[in-house]
């Protein structure tokens, strides 16, 4: 079933990268890199899709309709990329589905039940194996305020927000009929992270 509401993506791409050690929005995967691949993903299920970059970060090319920004300034996390995205698509659509750039094995059907799942609140977020992922999560526009109050009182975890406004905890159970083994979930830290991600990978294609 399509989700009724009309949604966009945020895809943060301006973390430092320090565990891995060279930019992850750059990381070859497939015919792609990380960044290409995760937007083209997003790009079936949700429109517009805002990449959020740091200050002066290069990025790898993207298809002429993705909206890019920028973060105000380093260091400040996710919620500031929240921000600057939900900015973006203020007006256009009613929520965005967030995302980091190194989720390479996300799937569509992971982005559409998450829509589904929203409901009437203003928040829907993982919270699978004790942990909750803020980063692969539905946000409804218009909390942007909220987000910058935190944002101005440094309170910088998105835990801060999901204790602010309505926010609906997705468990496991919900997600494993479009998702078994989690791997929408599956970020990739380190370059060790990064080598099995694509073991894996082409040891797929060639099953």
């Amino acid at each position: 079933m399509a989700s009724e509401i009309s949604a966009g993506g945020i895809v943060l791409c301006g973390g430092q990268s320090k565990r891995m050690g060279r930019p992850k929005a750059w990381l070859p995967f497939g015919e792609e890199t990380m960044l290409q691949r995760v937007v083209h993903v997003l790009t079936e299920v949700v429109h517009p899709i805002v990449v959020v970059a740091a200050p002066d970060q290069d990025l790898p090319p993207l298809p002429g309709d993705v909206l890019l920004t920028r973060d105000e300034e380093k260091g400040k996390g996710p919620l500031q990329g929240l921000s600057a995205g939900l900015q973006v698509l203020s007006g256009q659509v009613e929520a965005a589905y967030l995302s980091s750039c190194d989720v390479p094995f996300l799937r569509p059907a992971f982005v559409r039940r998450m829509l589904d799942l929203l409901g009437d609140q203003d928040i829907c977020v993982p919270h699978v194996d004790g942990y909750h992922h803020p980063l692969a999560a539905v946000y409804r526009i218009g909390i942007v305020e909220q987000v910058n109050s935190l944002l101005v009182e440094n309170r910088l975890r998105p835990i801060f927000l999901f204790e602010t406004v309505s926010t609906r905890m997705v468990e496991a159970h919900e997600l494993v009929e479009v998702d078994p083994a989690m791997q929408s979930l599956r970020n990739l830290n380190t370059a060790e992270d990064y080598e099995k991600a694509l073991s894996d990978f082409m040891g797929g294609q060639n099953a």
